[in-house]
Formats: structure tokens, sequence, C-alpha cells
């Protein structure tokens, strides 16, 4: 039962598995509190209320409720554009630990990076937008869904040999450590660590696909890597950034997990020198949900 107290308005409730996802959508109105997210404050303009009903149609598991609405459908705002070309995917899966996905918008097709959850209607509206021809997957966690909606564009499914058993039916695949351009300016640099098949995708040199390999921390204002979850190897990870940070050249960083972030290119690229610089000196460490710096 919900703890909440009657006619509140917004409510989370205790399904909430602070995943951060709510207070990138809604900052502000939605905040962390013990651990989980919550609402602080209730919508107090047109803007406010559709950036809630965002972060409600993005929870992966549906936890954002009001006491005197449902999610209509035909509210849903997604896909949401973040950019002229580009747009988060929302409807996060809960077989993808709600991971972001994204959609962006090329002349040569269209790329999805990562999976919502499925939807033959999220389908459609993805479709609207444009052919998609390739779903690319950072990793084995963000690998559910792939193969679906692959088959429902026409599209080819990609992900990393070393996460393959996440998806061997995938249509093409990734070998080693050395980037690969496996669309016109769509560039896959593995980066091993968070998974031994986790890739970076680089794309116009102007968006990195980071997956759980690197994110924008708010409580740190910079560039981190997810040190407490990295299940594969630190050590790895720190070499593949070490040796991938000076061929990366971009504007927009967009995670699976923690926030997104734009900057001036020579911004981005000296904060992930110092990234490299920083993840090498960090030692191994057991599994640590709660040390995340979101």
């Amino acid at each position: 039962m919900s703890s909440h107290p009657p006619d509140t308005g917004w409510h989370i409730d205790q399904r909430c598995t602070n995943c951060d996802v709510a207070r990138q959508l809604a900052p502000g109105l939605i905040g962390e509190v013990d651990g989980r997210s919550a609402v602080i404050r209730q919508p107090r303009t047109d803007a406010e209320e559709r950036a809630m009903r965002a972060a409600a149609y993005a929870c992966h598991t549906r936890s954002i409720r009001h006491d005197s609405q449902g999610l209509n459908p035909t509210l849903d705002p997604f896909p949401l554009a973040l950019d002229e070309h580009l747009y988060l995917c929302g409807h996060n899966s809960p077989k993808t630990a709600g991971a972001n996905s994204y959609l962006l918008c090329r002349p040569t097709g269209n790329l999805m990076i990562d999976t919502p959850r499925w939807s033959s209607v999220s389908a459609a509206k993805y479709e609207a937008l444009g052919p998609v021809t390739e779903v690319l997957l950072t990793h084995r966690d963000h690998a559910a869904h792939g193969r679906r909606y692959a088959d429902r564009f026409g599209a080819r499914l990609w992900i990393h040999e070393g996460d393959l058993d996440a998806a061997p039916d995938a249509d093409e695949i990734i070998h080693g450590t050395e980037p690969i351009e496996i669309a016109d300016k769509v560039v896959a640099h593995p980066l091993p660590g968070h998974t031994k098949g986790s890739v970076l995708y680089l794309a116009d040199n102007t968006y990195c696909f980071s997956g759980d390999s690197l994110y924008w921390s708010r409580t740190t204002r910079d560039i981190e890597v997810f040190d407490s979850i990295t299940w594969y190897s630190i050590t790895e990870l720190a070499a593949a950034l070490e040796r991938t940070a000076p061929r990366l050249h971009f504007e927009w960083l967009l995670p699976g997990h923690g926030d997104r972030r734009r900057l001036a290119h020579e911004d981005m690229k000296q904060r992930l020198q110092n990234l490299a610089a920083r993840t090498r000196k960090l030692p191994p460490a057991p599994i640590n949900f709660s040390a995340l710096r979101w």
C-alpha cells in the first residue's frame, strides 16, 4: 500500500529503484530522498507539469503517479527532442535496469542506441521520424528488446563479441579493441570495463552514446565512470579510456544511466583526458550501487 497522503497530486511509490531518470527529466520537482526519488514540490506551471509527465512516462517501474489521472497515451511526450535530430526514446525498460535510449535521425538512416521497453505503438512513433537502419547496443545490460526493434524496423542489430551471449542473434558483431566505422560517420569504440563488451558509439563527431561507461555527474559537475558498478574490470576501463580519449571529438555526452551534457568540443576533450588520468588511480573495488555519484 502506498504511504502518500490522499489528494497530494503527483507522488512516487515504493517500487522506485533510484535509477535517476526522473530527476534528470524533472529537476527541482523530483529529488533523491533516503536513496529513492521523491516528489519534493508539485508542478506550478504548464512546463513543470510537462516535465513531471515526461518523468512518469520514462519511469521503468511506473512509480510516478498522480492521484486523479493515469498515463494518458495522448499526452505521451516521447520521443522527446533533445536537439534538432536527437531524441530521447523514453519508456525505459525494467529489463535494462531503466536505462535511457536514444534515436538519432540522419540522412543515411536513423540510429536507435540501446532500447526502450517494447511497444508497437512506440515503435510506430520512432518509425514516423524516418527509417531506422541500425540498432546499436552499448553492452549486455541494455540488450533487451534489441532484436524485436531491429526486426520491426528492418535494421541491423549490433553488439560487441565480449557481450555476444546477451544478443547471440545480432546481425553485426564488433571485434577487438580498435575503433571501427560501422556506418557513414558512425564509429564504434570498444571500451571494456563496465562489461567485457561495452562499446561507446560516436556519431558525426557530435554525439557520444556512452552506455554505462561514462556519464555526467551532477554531484561532481564533471564526466565520471561508474567505478562502483564496474562489473568486468576498472583496470581494463582505465586502459581503454587512455587509448580512446584522444580519438574522441564530440559535444553531446549521452549515457544509458546518469545525466546528459552538452559542452564545447575542447571542453569535452579536456575533461575526458582528466577522467582517463583519474581512472588510472582507481583500485578494483566491490560492487556498491549506493556509491553512485549521480
